[in-house]
């Protein structure tokens, strides 16, 4: 492989000719004036860490065959769209000439010249051969605990969520009580709890992993975590010791189910223009606006809400995290909660939990209810929980991807067209090749976020990469595999209908495609606003 380590090399100089042409056009632009180029080369990094992150992993392994197929089709597709375009959205293309960088892609294509000149029908279909006799690319962490919780988790999903999924999509039903508890009872909501407050006081390479195996079930089972990831993350960063007491115990067990309640009709990412007041008086706050967006509203049981506090301080300086219990909703009542209604919003994919529009008119909350009992903390608080939710963002995003090739390979083993499966077919196996390099890109990546993250290293850049990447596998992965299926895949009884809907949330929540590129490359460049 001292050819892919030379590609490498030479992709990386890319990346840093790249940054260079950024840093010089926003010495002179704001970064907003430039997005096109400062997106394209938040991708061409993105790129880069992935084809990084992927040779890693096959040199750490055992380096069977099919690993050593996808790492050279990682390379083969990776260094052809840094040369020729980088797709950052289905028709947005980033061309080296958009950062004055024809002659260094030249260079680059040069460099690797081998490589590009190799033909990849070959390995596309011994590939896909490959998957369809059972021999999947290695997955071992080099670690027998971890690998251990990947096999208990593939087993849960495998009876308890697999088969009934689509049943509950389509019935748009909340995950199960009974599936909840299940849940719970392998330590799901507690992963990233230290084991003081009764968690598991794992990392977040733990966190993917679980995170992975559930979604590959169902994107809702896997993202039913996120909130309590979220709420134990404020309460563990931030909290006074009575808070963590309280609630993390709780939060761990799955007693008690939490929300995230921060985004605002017309606001979007722009949270320094909530408008959502909390006001304190001798003994309670009291709650008034509105909030959109809002998932698993009705069946939790805790409220994290970011609020204007302060209302003469402008922007972030104003907001306060309250932490808010309520009592948990039915199907005949959702809002029991005095001084709060809710409204549902009927969606096309990521369902379970239900999305929600919620009210709040003179709703109250205990004194005690102030998020380390600052005032004006909100938004830097909730900014630390950021990297954690989108390196779990992503790992929803892998497993979604996962599941979208499991569904493409077996309706291609089973359907038979023209004599023979349609496996057999170039277009076909090239699909299921390239989805399966993808997924395992993305899914390489976002270890290596959770892996920056559990260092202590600051990880928004790796973070946003993992998200970004993973969250384009998933919808790339998922509208192949409905293309395999053909007119079926548009049927809703084809599960694969459902996957497609369930990725393409992944494009947006946690914070949009277009965001995690700002956050890329103004965190590697900077740049005026």
């Amino acid at each position: 492989m001292s050819d892919l380590r030379q590609a490498l090399a030479a992709a990386q100089d890319y990346r840093a000719a790249a940054q260079a042409a950024l840093a010089a056009r926003l010495e002179a632009a704001p970064i907003d004036a430039e997005q096109r180029a400062a997106h394209g080369f938040a991708w061409v990094a993105t790129t880069v860490a992935a084809l990084e992150a992927t040779l890693g992993w096959y040199e750490a392994g055992e380096k069977p065959r099919v690993d050593a197929l996808v790492t050279g089709l990682a390379f083969a597709e990776g260094i052809a769209q840094l040369v020729g375009g980088l797709p950052m959205g289905q028709n947005e293309i980033f061309r080296p000439a958009d950062l004055g960088l024809a002659e260094t892609a030249a260079e680059l294509a040069a460099d690797c010249n081998a490589l590009l000149r190799a033909g990849q029908a070959a390995p596309r279909a011994e590939l896909t051969a490959l998957l369809a006799s059972g021999q999947w690319p290695s997955e071992t962490l080099h670690d027998t605990d971890l690998d251990a919780i990947r096999a208990q988790y593939r087993r849960f999903t495998d009876a308890e969520i697999l088969p009934h999924a689509h049943g509950w999509h389509l019935a748009n039903a909340l995950i199960p009580d009974a599936t909840v508890a299940a849940m719970a009872e392998l330590g799901t909501f507690g992963v990233c709890i230290p084991e003081e407050y009764g968690g598991l006081g794992l990392g977040k390479l733990v966190m993917c992993i679980v995170t992975e195996e559930l979604s590959r079930g169902w994107i809702g089972t896997g993202s039913l975590g996120t909130r309590s990831e979220i709420a134990g993350e404020l309460i563990v960063l931030g909290g006074t010791n009575a808070q963590k007491a309280e609630w993390l115990p709780k939060i761990a067990s799955g007693e008690i189910l939490p929300t995230a309640v921060f985004t605002e009709p017309d606001v979007g990412s722009d949270l320094g223009a909530l408008q959502t007041r909390a006001r304190r008086t001798s003994d309670h706050w009291v709650i008034d606006g509105a909030k959109t967006w809002i998932t698993h509203a009705a069946r939790s049981d805790l409220m994290t809400l970011l609020a204007r506090t302060l209302p003469d301080a402008r922007g972030y300086a104003g907001l306060s995290m309250l932490l808010v219990p309520k009592p948990r909703g039915s199907e005949e009542t959702p809002f029991p909660a005095a001084g709060m209604t809710g409204s549902e919003i009927e969606v096309l994919g990521y369902r379970g939990m239900r999305e929600y529009a919620l009210q709040f008119d003179g709703m109250q909350a205990p004194a005690d209810a102030l998020l380390g009992g600052e005032e004006g903390q909100g938004f830097k608080q909730l900014m630390r929980t950021f990297e954690g939710a989108r390196i779990q963002t992503a790992a929803r995003a892998v497993g979604v991807a996962r599941r979208a090739l499991e569904l493409g390979l077996d309706y291609a083993m089973t359907r038979k067209q023209f004599g023979k499966a349609i496996l057999h077919f170039p277009r076909v196996s090239d699909k299921l090749a390239m989805n399966l390099v993808d997924f395992v890109t993305a899914r390489e990546l976002s270890y290596a976020a959770a892996r920056a993250k559990d260092g202590g290293k600051r990880c928004d850049i790796e973070a946003g990469m993992a998200k970004l990447l993973g969250a384009r596998a998933a919808w790339s992965n998922a509208d192949a595999s409905l293309q395999i299926h053909g007119g079926n895949g548009y049927a809703m009884e084809y599960e694969i209908s459902r996957v497609l809907c369930d990725a393409r949330i992944l494009n947006i929540f946690e914070g949009a495609a277009e965001i995690q590129a700002q956050v890329i490359a103004r965190g590697l460049v900077g740049g005026r606003n």
